[in-house]
């Protein structure tokens, strides 16, 4: 947002101004535009990517939905690729890859 503003109205000199309005460090903001931090961000959508693939291999194997964990044993078993749970989640969630939630069975729940 700020960069945004900077960048149309060409006001280079209210740039502490805007930092502090929006709870921002003006030396966070530079590190974010730095080239170092633009091509990380860049290489680490790369590898998301990468993961992603991979990922929905796990998911279409055998024709099955898969949830988290599913897919972790499943790359773990069959494809030999150990993921955290955590970043498979992080990248279902990203990327919009969502499981169907089984529902209760109404007869089960009724006996007892």
């Amino acid at each position: 947002m700020i960069n945004f503003v900077i960048l149309k109205y060409n006001v280079k000199s209210i740039l502490r101004y805007l930092c502090k309005i929006s709870s921002v460090s003006v030396s966070g903001y530079y590190n974010y535009f730095s080239e170092k931090s633009l091509k990380s961000r860049e290489i680490k959508e790369k590898n998301d990517l990468e993961t992603l693939k991979i990922i929905e291999k796990a998911i279409s194997f055998k024709n099955r939905k898969k949830g988290a964990k599913q897919i972790k044993m499943t790359l773990s078993n069959s494809f030999e690729i150990d993921y955290n749970l955590k970043r498979i989640r992080r990248i279902t969630n990203k990327y919009g890859i969502l499981c169907p939630i089984r529902k209760s069975n109404p007869k089960l729940s009724l006996c007892g």
